[in-house]
């Protein structure tokens, strides 16, 4: 009788057990699923996330329903301020005190890298849109984050390719010295001497500078034929207009280029320029149907950032809706399965490493004459298609990927 009642006993126990852990799999943490927008809202990258990302972040969710499984979706905003620090300690906040399940937009590298490992250590979602560099898929890959609309490599494939092609060989790198800027730079060196090009020279300037005299010197005193700025936000347009007006003869290049710093430097100052994009609003009818609806909200075009911030918040919510729960692990199995089918991208798929792997595009800055309506701006020059565009797994340093 002892040992029916001790093997009773443990059944029990032993089903208690499976019961809760496949609660913790099948169900919702607390109730709801809460999302959190951690971006520059007052900053350099404001414009090129801020407003914007929370817009396109709340849009996803309204268009959702606002529900998910019978289960609310909340948004929650914070400004990081773009110090590490700020970050780092509000994601410890949202995880752990406010239960957010998924951080969103993360514009500015470093913090991304940051964040990015909170949510590896607190097994919760972060997506990345706002931030570039390849590191995020490469040796500091983890499970639980995705890199969503745009990388350093896909940008250097794009217009690196795009301006060797031309015969432009030779280039001088002005660099922003923050992560973004060291892995743009690091990225396209690779590509120019792939594809037999050679690099004059760099040098890098604090991301806070507005006088760019001493820098640009150097760079046109170099025999290179292109004058690469690897930075973005108002790092990107302080250089470029520093080097208009510097009169620098050489070709300018872009390596990351959103279409609000077109829109601000203005046609006469930005023709010519070739760019790699994810998204341009203008491209077909399901984009400008979206840009429609973004502009009656923020007044201006969205840009890549946004376009990957909605488009990412609803592969999520569709994923714990096919998962049946926001369990990150189960919710990231899910992701990676389903394929993306949207105005962003089509047949998107999410890679082991967290890239999330689409079609690029290289476009030219219009000449002002040949704009026809507001924010006609850019014309096509090439498909970059996702395989090509992104580092493949072949050459990755994610510990994640299984070679």
């Amino acid at each position: 009788m002892k040992a029916i009642c001790t093997f009773s006993l443990g059944l029990a126990l032993a089903l208690a057990g499976a019961n809760a852990s496949l609660a913790q799999t099948t169900g919702f943490s607390d109730g709801l699923v809460k999302i959190g927008v951690l971006t520059d809202m007052s900053g350099q990258f404001s414009h090129e996330s801020g407003e914007g990302s929370v817009t396109a972040v709340k849009m996803a969710v309204e268009d959702f329903g606002g529900s998910v499984l019978g289960k609310p979706i909340e948004v929650v905003v914070a400004d990081h301020q773009n110090r590490n620090e700020v970050a780092i300690a509000k994601a410890r906040e949202w995880y752990d005190v406010d239960k957010v399940d998924m951080i969103a937009n993360l514009i500015n590298s470093s913090i991304a890298l940051a964040v990015t490992n909170v949510a590896k250590e607190k097994n919760r979602v972060a997506i990345v849109n706002g931030s570039g560099t390849s590191r995020l898929t490469g040796d500091s890959c983890t499970p639980n984050s995705i890199h969503y609309a745009y990388d350093t490599y896909a940008l250097a494939q794009g217009t690196g390719k795009a301006l060797l092609k031309e015969g432009l060989k030779s280039w001088y790198f002005l660099t922003a010295d923050y992560a973004f800027g060291h892995a743009l730079e690091a990225d396209t060196t690779a590509v120019i001497k792939a594809n037999g090009g050679t690099v004059a020279g760099a040098v890098r300037y604090p991301i806070d500078t507005n006088d760019h005299a001493a820098f640009l010197l150097q760079a046109q005193a170099s025999k290179a034929n292109v004058l690469a700025i690897a930075g973005s936000g108002t790092v990107f347009i302080n250089a470029l207009k520093s080097a208009k007006e510097f009169g620098v003869t050489k070709t300018l290049a872009g390596l990351l280029v959103w279409i609000t710093d077109i829109d601000s430097m203005g046609l006469r100052s930005s023709q010519g320029l070739v760019l790699t994009d994810a998204f341009y609003w203008d491209r077909d009818e399901e984009t400008r149907a979206f840009a429609k609806r973004f502009f009656a909200k923020m007044k201006r075009m969205p840009h890549m950032g946004d376009a990957g911030d909605y488009s990412s918040t609803m592969h999520y919510l569709n994923a714990i809706k096919a998962a049946g729960t926001d369990d990150a692990k189960t919710v990231m199995a899910k992701m990676r399965e389903l394929p993306v089918n949207d105005f962003f991208a089509k047949n998107g798929r999410i890679r082991e490493d967290g890239r999330f792997v689409h079609d690029m595009y290289v476009y030219e800055v219009k000449k002002p004459e040949e704009s026809k309506y507001a924010w006609d701006y850019y014309k096509l020059r090439a498909t970059i298609p996702g395989d090509e565009a992104f580092r493949p797994l072949s050459e990755s340093k994610c510990p994640l990927v299984q070679k």
